[in-house]
């Protein structure tokens, strides 16, 4: 093997493998260095797609044994932890494959190691892999993603206080689950093990949970989740945790202050976010020094240093699969000296609880604090027909626009298959649509996404169903 690149990619995450086979389609000769031994990243490996491929079996375990007597099906059911596991299991080994594939198709050079940058000269740079071996390439990427944040005085065994990479492998439903941190992941995994049996709290530093999401989605989200049986404790911080017995000890102060208290668990997830993995990957070597927050400063993807790139969670922005994926696809085709573009104002974010919820553009909140005049049309799953049909009618769209010139400024969706039907809201935004492109759009019947072009009609107060 040759060890001279046009590129080198480190990291084989969703936009590190996306970056590195956009540009070997564009000519260039490209490595990539991941030493995870499998690619994909934690997306693929350990986020993602084993969470979702948990959310979707412990769905089915939930709907039947409390939702299918509704549609006059009986039936005896029993939980097959194991089997439910290996399945996740499967569905990961399968994908890694897939994309291993997918460099050999495209003639990628995939490299098991960890990779550092040794040096940088005259539009020359080195990577060094595991310390040992040195390649020479034109362009050096940097795709490490992001690694779980620790909480202080909470140390994590991934046996009884877990990450989210740990409480993908539990080995058995715990009774009393408790999620440090009302985000995303912490909601998606204790949906997981609420529905497989464990009672679930959640406690939250904040006042209410998913901060960055619309303020009404947000009380109606948490509304949702507490009559499917979550417990919240907001304003609430960990101090500390005692692992030493049986179970957990967690005690808890009030983020504002006051009188602590206990809470006991048999397993404690950890989801209070994730940081950007920038250690160790040899940037003082080049003279590169990070934000405040550890992250890697770009402008349009490229570093200080010219010939070296960073895209992902590694540098500022939403830390989303989807947008690690565009920007991989855009700096490869700068690389190429084409005009790879990512338009931020468009990236859709999404929690796959049931229901799930799905968001683009600037909250109701976001829109009054700049100021704008704005619109608002809400339509809810209890008068779409298809909600209806399939007795899944909890939530409802709701489309923010200018109010003068009707633009749409953001879309926001709790309900049933929300993340799919946010692409409509996505795609309306990136051509920059108005609600009343939306409402004049036709939409089969019957489908959820009428009730899209329902808010699109509510925004100018001619809703149909409603």
């Amino acid at each position: 093997m040759t060890n001279e690149f046009d590129l080198i990619v480190i990291g084989g995450g969703p936009g590190g493998y996306v970056a590195a086979i956009r540009a070997a389609q564009l000519g260039m000769k490209t490595a990539c260095v991941e030493m995870r031994g499998s690619l994909g990243g934690t997306c693929l490996n350990v986020g993602c797609i084993p969470s979702k491929a948990l959310l979707e079996s412990s769905h089915h375990y939930e709907e039947a044994q409390t939702h299918f007597a509704a549609h006059g099906i009986k039936a005896q059911v029993a939980l097959d932890l194991g089997t439910m596991m290996a399945r996740k299991d499967k569905v990961v080994l399968d994908l890694t494959k897939g994309v291993e594939g997918l460099f050999k198709k495209n003639k990628v050079t995939y490299i098991k190691g960890k990779g550092a940058i040794k040096s940088i000269n005259s539009g020359a740079g080195e990577v060094i892999v595991d310390g040992k071996e040195t390649l020479k390439t034109k362009n050096i990427l940097i795709a490490t993603g992001s690694d779980v944040m620790n909480l202080p005085g909470v140390t994590i065994d991934e046996k009884k206080i877990v990450s989210s990479t740990g409480a993908l492998m539990l080995d058995k439903v715990p009774e009393q689950l408790v999620v440090v941190g009302g985000g995303y992941i912490g909601l998606e995994m204790g949906s997981v093990w609420k529905r497989l049996g464990a009672k679930v709290t959640v406690v939250e530093f904040l006042d209410r949970i998913v901060p960055g999401m619309d303020g009404e989605v947000g009380k109606q989200f948490q509304r949702i989740l507490e009559k499917q049986g979550f417990e919240f404790k907001l304003g609430m911080k960990v101090v500390a945790a005692d692992s030493k017995g049986k179970g957990v000890i967690l005690t808890l102060e009030p983020a504002k202050g006051g009188e602590k208290q206990t809470l006991n668990a048999d397993v404690v997830l950890v989801a209070i976010g994730r940081k950007a993995y920038s250690e160790g990957l040899g940037l003082e070597n080049v003279g590169i020094k990070l934000d405040e927050r550890g992250r890697v400063p770009v402008k349009h993807f490229e570093t200080s240093v010219k010939g070296i790139y960073a895209i992902g969670d590694v540098i500022a922005g939403p830390m989303l699969a989807h947008k690690a994926e565009d920007e991989g696809m855009a700096v490869a085709e700068i690389m190429a000296g084409q005009k790879g573009h990512v338009n931020y104002d468009a990236i859709p974010g999404v929690v796959y609880t049931h229901p799930e919820v799905a968001s683009v553009g600037k909250t109701e909140e976001e829109v009054k604090a700049a100021g704008v005049e704005y619109k608002v049309g809400k339509f809810p799953f209890m008068a779409n027909s298809r909600a209806r049909a399939s007795g899944d009618t909890e939530g409802f769209v709701k489309i923010i626009a200018d109010a003068k010139s009707d633009r749409v400024l953001g879309v926001h969706i709790i309900g049933p298959d929300a993340g799919t039907m946010i692409a409509e809201a996505v795609l309306a935004m990136e051509y920059g649509a108005s609600s009343e492109d939306i409402a004049r759009t036709c939409h089969a019947h019957p489908t959820l996404n009428e009730a899209v072009k329902e808010a699109a009609l509510a925004v100018s107060g001619r809703a149909v169903h409603i």
